[in-house]
């Protein structure tokens, strides 16, 4: 039997009404779901946002693949032993914060599961993580600026399509050749779009899907 398709998400950063107009264009009885992270901070609905996930992991089993980002790593460590993590009550985690205390009995559940996303999915053809797989010693170390959570930069090519998010564009994934490297944050919590991008199981560009991001998912927040 052939692999499957995948449809990939870009950086959610909360907004739970983009997510689910992007989210009718998947077709789970066909495609693998992966999302490249991010799902909370900075938006409205980020415990929305997570629960969605987590629904959709139960429904489709085996069908969905949903990755840690950087803000979801900073959120276990502010509620960890290490924490709190100040830094990211700047960078997103205020309003996040707020929105768990609205919904305190979410809170723990939603960390349990947060903890044990993976950081890459990858198949012979398609490797997708949050931040991407530079030239560095560093690649799997979550804490490390280069590592596949935080990088920002060039990316390395590794023989096969990387697809990441993590460095918002203005709205449009951009594509480097040289490296085979995909992006699909369009910075949907900075206004612009949330990028889904259906792909061949060897890789291949099928379609691009951006929905503008709703007003209401970022309105008043951080």
């Amino acid at each position: 039997m052939a692999e499957q398709n995948v449809f990939v998400i870009g950086d959610v950063h909360g907004c739970l009404n983009t997510l689910e107009e992007l989210l009718q264009h998947w077709r789970p009885e066909t495609e693998r779901l992966i999302q490249v992270g991010d799902l909370i901070d900075r938006g409205r609905y980020s415990p929305e946002c997570v629960a969605l996930a987590i629904s959709l992991e139960v429904r489709y089993p085996g069908q969905t693949t949903f990755l840690k980002g950087n803000h979801e790593a900073a959120m276990l460590r502010h509620f960890g032993p290490a924490g709190p993590y100040q830094g990211w009550l700047s960078w997103g985690g205020r309003s996040t914060v707020a929105q768990y205390k609205a919904c305190q009995a979410l809170l723990e559940p939603h960390l349990a599961w947060l903890s044990r996303r993976p950081l890459y999915w990858h198949n012979e053809h398609l490797l997708i993580s949050h931040a991407g797989f530079a030239d560095t010693p560093h690649q799997l170390d979550e804490d490390h600026p280069d590592g596949l959570l935080w990088r920002r930069g060039p990316l390395l090519n590794m023989g096969r399509r990387q697809v990441i998010g993590h460095t918002p564009t203005d709205g449009d994934p951009t594509f480097d050749p040289a490296t085979n490297v995909l992006n699909i944050d369009t910075g949907a919590c900075f206004g612009f779009a949330l990028t889904g991008v259906r792909l061949s199981a060897t890789g291949e560009l099928l379609e691009e899907v951006i929905i503008p991001t709703h007003r209401i998912d970022i309105a008043a927040a951080e």
